[in-house]
């Protein structure tokens, strides 16, 4: 089963139609029905490492100031209880919590399936980031999860390489400043030629402007240790950038 991850920019990418949600959508048709997706999103940002585990997780609305149809949509897919248990298991002895009332399904999640899987017929499960592990420990996990590909389970990593909401510049909204097209680079040649040496693009001289918080670039280190964990190889879906600050580009593990 294939693994992605993909830079989701803004929620209203839910509810538009450009060109990073024609890849999304080509995606989804692209590759075999998964029974369940796993997503890494950069949302579900807590001091645990834990796993979604209700059958009915509900659709989150985590923003503000956005439309009302934004607020408005919905992404009914079941959860997967038993993954959380499979999770626990490829992972040990890393420790895992089962979360069966807290979370559900947030908007770095959902606002990529409404295009990729709009039908919200696949399960879908959160494994949350754990923000007090170093990023060591993501890669790792990311590599530790590589046995429920084999299982036809499609993990997905929803944040944004660059993501520095700061320096937005509203005059640019298909454009990448220069320090975010440079680390963007830097990190596609890393993730398609050694993934597992990731964590050197924080010696990188942009790396602090490209990443001044961490939740929305460790989804990315799931997909690398996922990468170094597997044969395949890792190919861009769609690049692009929004607002000058935020990297959209996408990639997908075969």
């Amino acid at each position: 089963m294939p693994a992605a991850f993909i830079g989701h920019g803004s929620p209203m990418n839910a509810i538009e139609s450009n060109r990073f949600t024609t890849a999304w959508r080509s995606f989804g048709r692209s590759v075999p029905p998964p029974r369940a997706v796993l997503v890494v999103s950069a949302h579900w940002y807590i001091k645990a490492t834990a796993v979604t585990a209700m059958p009915r997780p509900r659709t989150i609305h985590d923003f503000y100031g956005f439309p009302r149809d934004l607020f408005d949509v919905q992404y009914p897919a079941p959860g997967l209880p038993e993954l959380a248990e499979e999770v626990s298991d490829v992972v040990h002895p890393t420790w895992v919590g089962a979360d069966v009332d807290s979370w559900g399904i947030d908007h770095g999640a959902w606002s990529v399936l409404v295009h990729a899987f709009p039908e919200a017929s696949i399960p879908v499960v959160q494994l949350a980031i754990n923000a007090d592990q170093p990023a060591e420990y993501h890669l790792r996990l990311g590599a530790q999860l590589a046995p429920l590909r084999e299982r036809g389970v499609l993990v997905l990593g929803s944040g944004n390489i660059v993501h520095n909401l700061a320096a937005m510049d509203p005059r640019r909204p298909e454009g990448g400043f220069d320090w975010a097209r440079r680390f963007d680079d830097a990190a596609h040649r890393q993730l398609t030629d050694s993934p597992a040496d990731v964590l050197g693009l924080q010696a990188h001289p942009d790396y602090a402007a490209a990443v001044p918080t961490p939740d929305h670039f460790i989804p990315m280190l799931y997909f690398a240790g996922l990468a170094a964990a597997a044969t395949g190889s890792v190919s861009s879906l769609v690049d692009g950038y929004s607002y000058g600050s935020l990297s959209m580009t996408s990639y997908v593990l075969s």
